[in-house]
């Protein structure tokens, strides 16, 4: 049965959409079976994983019972993935249940080892779908203060949804994203951020993620990272998280 981790964060430019595509990535090569689920009606990581959202049947459909999840799955080099767009822009106002997504899921959980999901830049509905499926929650951030403050608020979402609708949820680590670890100021949220994780009682991963153009580079080219540029050091950031997740707890 597959491990579902969202990955979640109400902060846009955290590298939420990055990270589950390169993690899928790292993960298919290591011979396990991914899923990338799309959740953000922005369509990025359907984008970059080369699925066809234009065409084809999304995660929309599939919410809205219009088709069978089975039939929405499409095959990238990273994964099977059920992709999105803009038609998820309304869900707040046509989705009211928050286990709609777990529920769907569970149709074809038994054929991955990770089930990885992409949340909106939001605390809406979609989000809350997304926790409520999942088995842990990833949170990446930026080493600055906006994205410090912003996790108590995400925090109280998950307490919210571990109380109403998935009283398993864990937080599997705070990821920092785009990171120079040399700078002052780096450092100075490393500590706190480190002081705030023993508060929501999880860590911060060992891996941090180097921003590079490089990576810009690969989501134009609508691939990973680590087939794009392998020895950089995103794809070895990449490589050395999914082995930190991998071995953080065995899968559910």
């Amino acid at each position: 049965m597959a491990k579902v981790i969202a990955i979640a964060n109400q902060k846009g430019g955290v590298g939420k959409t990055t990270t589950v595509h390169n993690v899928a990535a790292s993960m298919t090569y290591k011979d396990y079976k991914v899923l990338m689920v799309d959740l953000d009606p922005q369509g990025n990581l359907s984008f970059i994983s080369g699925a066809d959202n234009v065409n084809k049947p999304t995660v929309y459909e599939v919410l809205h019972d219009k088709a069978k999840i089975a039939d929405v799955l499409q095959q990238t080099r990273s994964g099977h993935i059920i992709p999105a767009n803009i038609l998820l822009s309304g869900a707040d106002m046509e989705i009211t249940r928050p286990e709609l997504l777990r529920n769907k899921l569970e149709a074809i959980k038994s054929g991955y080892d990770y089930i990885l999901i992409d949340t909106p830049p939001s605390l809406g509905i979609l989000t809350i779908n997304a926790l409520t499926a999942a088995d842990s929650v990833i949170i990446p951030m930026s080493a600055d203060v906006l994205s410090l403050q912003g996790l108590s608020q995400l925090y109280n979402t998950i307490e919210a949804v571990r109380k109403h609708s998935n009283p398993g949820l864990e937080i599997e680590g705070l990821l920092f994203t785009q990171h120079n670890h040399r700078t002052l100021l780096s450092k100075e949220f490393t500590k706190a951020t480190k002081d705030v994780a023993k508060r929501m009682n999880t860590k911060v991963f060992q891996t941090t993620i180097r921003a590079s153009v490089a990576t810009r580079e690969a989501q134009a080219h609508q691939t990973d990272i680590l087939t794009y540029s392998p020895i950089s050091p995103t794809a070895e950031g990449y490589n050395s998280l999914t082995a930190e997740i991998i071995k953080g707890g065995s899968k559910k």
